[in-house]
């Protein structure tokens, strides 16, 4: 196996191809957008040339890598030759069915077909495509280049041959696969995100403020980052829908989204990428400021 196609060149795509290219692969990078395609090529860059600041990297491996991605807008075009195609869009139901439905249409017969879906059912995403037996969840931490696992999910009509080629090529790009079974949220999710979400219920409900629930988290618990940080690090849009994607699973209503984290998203406050959520982000500055909310 040598061509991997990305489809989403956002956070996640952009660094699921910068793994995959700097292990040797040719990577073809897919958005619909341009200025996003150029944006992605352009962090790839930056995250290598880092890399080589540490001294874990040369020069010519950066070069090589770079060479090894190519970024196109076109799906058809992206997908035709790939011997497997890693789905990276945005964490919505209908949107990777509608992506699934088009890289089935197009990608080669033999072709394995991943999603880097965080919570959506693998087996639900397998029955858009005429292939559900190829089709496995292979999702990736953030960020991608430095996080070593690998959260592998088995559909219901996953066949142990995929399995065991996406679990090889895991390993081969220096990651740590972790099989799993597709139930809502997987592993990851199913027990991080209620814990993200009694974070904010503590908050809600003036148990604590922001640093405090944080630092005990981190120092009683021993989390690099603080269960507040860590959202919106994630985004809190994502965990609002994973959260959602757990109620509706199991249908129990432990898994609902607190009312602050639904009038934050509903706000516009979806952390890091939007300049506030929990915390307050200056560009450039790395102190961690609570947010002021009334």
């Amino acid at each position: 196996m040598k061509n991997i196609a990305v489809v989403g060149a956002g956070t996640m795509g952009n660094g699921i191809a910068h793994v995959f290219a700097q292990t040797g692969f040719h990577v073809t990078l897919i958005d619909v957008n341009p200025s996003q395609l150029e944006k992605a090529v352009a962090t790839i860059a930056k995250n290598l040339d880092r890399q080589v600041s540490k001294g874990t990297l040369t020069e010519e491996q950066k070069q090589a890598a770079l060479k090894n991605i190519k970024a196109v807008p076109d799906l058809i075009e992206g997908v035709k030759d790939a011997e497997l195609v890693v789905e990276a869009a945005t964490e919505n139901t209908e949107l990777k069915l509608k992506i699934f439905k088009e890289i089935d249409k197009y990608a080669p017969v033999g072709c394995i077909l991943a999603s880097n879906t965080s919570s959506i059912s693998i087996t639900k995403i397998a029955a858009a495509t005429s292939r559900p037996q190829s089709v496995i969840g292979m999702h990736f931490m953030n960020p991608v280049p430095v996080m070593k696992l690998v959260e592998i999910i088995n559909g219901y009509e996953t066949k142990k041959e995929i399995t065991a080629t996406i679990v090889e090529l895991s390993t081969q790009l220096g990651k740590i696969p972790c099989v799993v079974n597709d139930y809502p949220g997987f592993v990851a999710n199913r027990i991080l995100m209620p814990m993200i979400n009694e974070a904010i219920y503590s908050l809600y409900e003036g148990v604590a403020g922001v640093e405090e629930i944080d630092t005990v988290m981190k120092l009683g618990m021993a989390h690099p980052m603080g269960p507040l940080q860590l959202a919106d690090f994630i985004g809190l849009d994502v965990c609002h829908s994973i959260l959602k994607v757990l109620q509706d699973g199991f249908g129990n209503p432990k898994y609902a989204p607190c009312p602050l984290l639904v009038n934050m998203v509903t706000a516009g406050k979806l952390g890091v990428k939007t300049g506030e959520g929990f915390y307050t982000y200056a560009a450039g500055s790395k102190e961690l400021v609570p947010a002021r909310r009334k």
